[in-house]
């Protein structure tokens, strides 16, 4: 059952969390009972928060040219790398090692945040999310998203926004 709660104040919560907080950004966090079983933490996300999967995004790490690089796209689709390497100015994009994505932002596969990094990377957000007054990114661990603007989120991130998902 999701459980919310407007922008959570102290030193409790996650990296993303305190970001938004410090950010004075207004997001409501949802809780959920992850499922290690899952085969997908967006599709998982969506089902348990009731929320369209258009509106829940993933956050994926790709390597572009050999620098590291988030994508935030809708859990309903995919990331396209070439539209992805483009809208950075790159040539070449690939799946990032999941050891140097969890090493670089400081989260585990599947709760990876796109706020609250240990490394902040450049970040393209799909210009989908647009279309939306909020969405769902990883609050930074399985089981915890928050829920924000998407102007918020681009603005948070220095954001990129461009096609990069794909159905």
């Amino acid at each position: 059952m999701a459980k919310k709660a407007k922008k959570q104040q102290g030193g409790g919560g996650t990296p993303a969390t305190v970001a938004l907080t410090a950010a004075g950004t207004d997001f409501t966090v949802h809780a959920y009972e992850h499922d290690p079983a899952s085969a997908s933490y967006g599709e998982e996300a969506a089902d348990a928060l009731g929320v369209s999967p258009e509106r829940v995004f993933k956050t994926l790490v790709a390597d572009v040219d050999g620098e590291l690089t988030v994508a935030v796209v809708p859990v309903a689709g995919q990331l396209d790398l070439k539209a992805l390497a483009t809208a950075v100015g790159g040539k070449r994009a690939t799946m990032a090692d999941p050891a140097a994505a969890e090493r670089t932002t400081g989260y585990v596969r599947g709760g990876i945040s796109p706020l609250g990094q240990r490394k902040r990377l450049r970040t393209v957000l799909d210009a989908s999310a647009s279309a939306h007054p909020t969405i769902c990114v990883s609050a930074g661990r399985r089981g915890l998203e928050v829920e924000l603007a998407p102007s918020d989120l681009a603005a948070l991130t220095d954001a990129v926004l461009a096609p990069i998902g794909r159905a």
